[in-house]
């Protein structure tokens, strides 16, 4: 079994009446499918100054894989340590994953019965009740295909004027100082496109959704934000995830080698 990092920052609002104190605690796992700390706990800290009155925001990312998800090579090697954290927090009342790429979403709504969304299904449904068309601006070039992949998947495609790649790596986000003015030209050609709002393609990129927005003067979406709104809501209706079809419990068998610890039992 892999070890899961895990650490605990309350949503709960200052309240002037103690409302606050009487809310149903809500518990949302936040779960980072890469290894670096500091992007957790970016992603952690926006979804906290979002989180609604009674809902506890919790951090969770592998101690195993990738030091960033950059292409489907990546993707593959997050999974495991992803699934790990579902289990390792299986008393939420429902999961964000923080990859644009949606990685291991599929299989973790197959994990367990609880809501699980991802931050790129989540930024671009929101997209869409916002405005006609909208662009996406993510990282590296090989990380268009995936999205592309996926808005096509989600029936979204047609709503998209086009991914375009800002050619920064993920990890570079937090330390290249032209990243915004980069970020900001690319709006620009999406605007081009015709996108009446853009999406932010990548997690790393969380904390620079309000200042962009600002300065361009049109809905610029992050995805952690719009993924935890949408977990409160699930939750808070009591929708939970099917388990006919394609999301059903996997079935009991045997992994070989290192892998064993992840099979099902049932």
């Amino acid at each position: 079994m892999f070890d899961v990092r895990r650490f605990v920052l309350t949503g709960i609002h200052s309240r002037s009446d103690s409302t606050a104190d009487e809310t149903h605690r809500m518990n949302i796992t936040l779960i980072n499918p890469n290894t670096t700390v500091s992007m957790t706990e970016k992603a952690v800290a926006a979804a906290r100054r979002v989180a609604a009155a009674g809902t506890v925001i919790s951090g969770a990312q592998p101690s195993v894989g990738p030091e960033s998800i950059e292409g489907y090579y990546d993707e593959v090697f997050s999974v495991p340590g992803l699934i790990e954290c579902i289990h390792a927090a299986d008393g939420a009342d429902g999961y964000v994953l923080a990859c644009f790429d949606d990685t291991g979403l599929d299989a973790a709504r197959c994990a367990t019965e609880k809501p699980v969304v991802g931050i790129g299904e989540a930024a671009y449904h929101l997209a869409s009740l916002v405005a006609n068309r909208f662009g996406v601006v993510t990282t590296l070039s090989r990380s268009v295909p995936a999205l592309e992949h996926n808005l096509m998947k989600y029936g979204l495609a047609s709503r998209c004027s086009g991914v375009r790649a800002s050619d920064i790596a993920v990890l570079d986000l937090e330390t290249d100082s032209s990243a915004v003015a980069t970020l900001s030209q690319q709006i620009d050609l999406c605007v081009q496109d015709g996108a009446e709002a853009i999406v932010l393609g990548c997690a790393g990129m969380t904390d620079l959704a309000e200042n962009l927005q600002t300065e361009h003067g049109m809905p610029v979406i992050d995805g952690v934000v719009s993924a935890i709104k949408l977990v409160e809501s699930l939750s808070a209706i009591g929708i939970q995830t099917s388990k006919t079809g394609g999301y059903a419990s996997p079935r009991a068998k045997r992994y070989s080698g290192y892998l064993s610890s992840f099979a099902p039992k049932s």
